[in-house]
């Protein structure tokens, strides 16, 4: 049976219900609320983020085994299982991250890298008539999707990132979680002539992060956004706090990033980078790989949708820093309808963050108003 938007909202409120069903009341206050029904709670729906603060919900460690499966359950029916696997390594990286900084406390937490700090939580009655979402996420994971008549119609923004980025296996192997979406977008610039390239590269220079970084919508302007700026609130722990700048104004220095590297990524009101109209047939079949490794995280019944949506000939692919693996490197792919950003920066080129958002469409913020437009 062919999936379809439909199917996959139904596959999706089944397992919402089904891990609804088995919180207690204290649970429940964290992990199942009602759709919101003020600006305040719609600006909760719409928060996201991607470091190791609180996401909002119920995290894993507060659930008993079997009311994780069924989180991962729903997890599952809103990503391909190429990208669950990928946020189930992901999320276990914490254990190897825990290692590699030596099982230190932090982040005001007991456990500073913790796999147990994943949040879920569902907005709205998965059972019912009215608009209903669920949003799941922790360090390096953010997945959010929106379902209106019993339709899955938005699921982004969607993050994925890794650290570190590479890790040791047995037999002289490497774990690159994230891989394929690095070495998709330096194909990419590799399958540039030089003229091409010389469009394609804003600045030699990579910048610290993605520069749409968890904002709800980019703007025009937009730049990146620092370190500690990403969180949920700021630290009562100045001594944290200040940790936090050290390491964002650390990493900036060492790139050599100067104001003239940040207005060059800074949003703009067309996009930066070469046009695909200016790339070669062969070409074109580079990018289409590389916007492939961002619209296949969605499941079968919805990632056709995207493809559909998806007006090649219009999208744009910059590129920042070295061209080599190793090097630190940025890149992005923007478009009507499109937005995926990738950079490897951080931890000596050991930290990898992939974002794909859909402008105009996050959240379904669109759908929603179209539908209030019709039944209010």
């Amino acid at each position: 049976m062919t999936a379809t938007p439909s199917s996959v909202a139904s596959a999706m409120a089944g397992a919402a219900a089904s891990w609804i069903e088995t919180l207690d009341d204290e649970q429940a206050a964290q992990g199942s609320w009602e759709w919101p029904g003020s600006k305040a709670a719609e600006a909760e729906r719409l928060r996201w983020y991607y470091t190791p603060t609180d996401h909002g919900g119920l995290t894993l460690h507060e659930q008993l085994p079997q009311q994780q499966r069924a989180a991962m359950r729903l997890l599952a029916t809103g990503l391909s299982e190429a990208a669950y696997v990928s946020a189930s390594t992901i999320m276990g990286l914490e254990n190897v991250l825990d290692l590699t900084e030596g099982f230190a406390t932090g982040f005001a937490r007991d456990r500073g890298r913790d796999p147990g700090m994943y949040y879920l939580r569902v907005f709205g009655d998965p059972e019912g008539d009215a608009p209903w979402g669920w949003r799941f996420g922790g360090h390096h994971v953010s997945v959010n999707h929106l379902v209106v008549d019993g339709e899955a119609v938005a699921g982004s923004p969607c993050f994925l990132g890794a650290d570190p980025m590479v890790s040791p296996l047995l037999g002289g192997q490497e774990l690159r979680p994230l891989g394929g979406i690095e070495d998709a977008g330096r194909a990419l610039l590799h399958a540039l002539d030089a003229g091409q390239r010389e469009r394609a590269i804003l600045t030699p220079t990579a910048p610290a992060d993605i520069i749409g970084a968890n904002r709800v919508e980019v703007s025009p302007g937009d730049r990146l956004i620092p370190l500690p700026d990403l969180w949920r609130g700021h630290f009562d722990d100045q001594t944290l706090e200040d940790r936090l700048w050290s390491m964002h104004d650390g990493l900036e220095s060492r790139l050599g990033v100067t104001e003239a590297d940040r207005a060059a990524t800074e949003f703009a009101a067309r996009p930066k980078g070469i046009a695909a109209t200016d790339l070669s047939s062969s070409q074109r079949d580079v990018l289409r790989a590389v916007v492939a490794v961002y619209l296949d995280r969605m499941p079968e019944g919805l990632v056709e949708r995207e493809y559909e949506r998806l007006d090649l000939g219009a999208v744009h692919f910059a590129w920042a820093g070295g061209a080599e693996r190793g090097d630190p490197h940025y890149y992005r792919l923007e478009g009507p309808g499109l937005l995926a950003e990738w950079d490897n920066t951080q931890r000596d080129v050991n930290h990898a963050h992939s974002v794909w958002r859909v402008p105009g469409h996050e959240f379904g913020r669109d759908v929603l108003a179209d539908h209030l437009r019709a039944h209010h």
